[in-house]
């Protein structure tokens, strides 16, 4: 390589190849941060169409005071879980709730076809276990607990024939559960209204601190991106600066090995003069290349890269017995290719 510089020490040189790695280390983690803002955008439906939302964005963006009426609504779902229990109450201390009140006892009554006959067993002590659960592994509202109360009693009337007094037994508490929970619906209804409107608000809050989050991310890579920029334009001038010129042989030499060049490295190749000239377009139906006309930037990388990319031809025929430059591909594709 250093013959293709002038007046440029070894120092110099490695200097030249630590920049390339900082910058190549620095582009890997800068693109894993561009993949993860664009995976964000992509993913999330969550848009801010309105003036009102737009207004609460800056409000509600990285606050972390509870939000307004979110006591209440703990209130709220306490006293519904109170008058909840207190129906429960009502009903396990009827005369008739004692066969309810404990798993069915399917070995003792004999009864070994009650499992393929009922899927889900239910009884009030396990919802009273659930209940009180503190692991997590309990209800969330008292629309799961009435729905496992009504498992109960349709097990029981499923189970047994209609004119079996457990059946009537079973049928009775449903109808005064059914009676006691429509008075309770109205406040349920309420209080998940309340519910779903705090989780909305949270969702909200969440989504635009996340957007926050991503918003400064964005600006942040925009700036290291510039300076990457910036930085790539200052080794590409200091290139340019410690660049010697191509000879005249050197020249003639590297018009005669771009046509040897495979389809695929002579597009690369002719790509590279594109770069520095936007008017010179390297997938014309006939392309004319003028080496003499080209900068001594665009020569030196034309020149590195041919000499690779023979090199690598060079060995990949070698080892599967192909001669690249007889290749009828390689010729007629060259044919639209003058290089002058």
């Amino acid at each position: 390589m250093a013959a293709l510089y002038s007046s440029v020490t070894e120092e110099d040189l490695n200097g030249f190849r630590f920049s390339i790695d900082q910058i190549q280390t620095l582009v890997v983690k800068l693109e894993k941060q561009v993949n993860e803002v664009e995976q964000f955008y992509q993913s999330t439906d969550f848009k801010v169409n309105n003036s009102k939302n737009k207004g609460e964005k800056k409000h509600l963006v990285g606050t972390k005071k509870p939000l307004q009426g979110e006591s209440d609504a703990a209130k709220g779902r306490e006293e519904l879980m109170r008058q909840f229990s207190i129906i429960l109450r009502q009903i396990t201390q009827h005369e008739w709730a004692w066969p309810f009140m404990d798993p069915v006892d399917v070995e003792g009554l004999g009864l070994y076809d009650y499992y393929e006959v009922i899927n889900k067993p239910m009884d009030f002590s396990t919802i009273k276990r659930k209940m009180e659960a503190k692991d997590g592994s309990g209800y969330k509202n008292v629309r799961e607990i009435c729905s496992d109360v009504r498992l109960i009693f349709k097990n029981a009337m499923k189970y047994n024939d209609k004119k079996n007094e457990v059946h009537v037994m079973a049928r009775t508490l449903l109808n005064k559960f059914e009676e006691k929970w429509l008075l309770l619906l109205p406040k349920v209804d309420q209080e998940e209204r309340r519910r779903f409107k705090e989780e909305g608000d949270a969702r909200l809050v969440t989504q635009l601190a996340q957007e926050a989050t991503y918003a400064n991310t964005t600006r942040e890579l925009s700036v290291k991106l510039d300076k990457v920029d910036m930085h790539l334009k200052s080794l590409k001038a200091l290139v340019i600066q410690n660049c010697r010129k191509l000879s005249s042989q050197e020249k003639v030499l590297l018009g005669t090995a771009l046509p040897r060049l495979s389809p695929e490295y002579l597009i690369k190749a002719l790509q590279i003069v594109h770069e520095n000239n936007p008017n010179f377009q390297p997938t014309a139906e006939v392309v004319e290349l003028d080496i003499n006309s080209q900068n001594d930037y665009t020569l030196w990388r034309l020149n590195v890269f041919v000499k690779h990319a023979l090199e690598v031809q060079g060995r990949t025929a070698a080892g599967t017995g192909v001669d690249h430059n007889n290749k009828t591909e390689n010729k007629n594709y060259s044919k639209r290719r003058r290089i002058l």
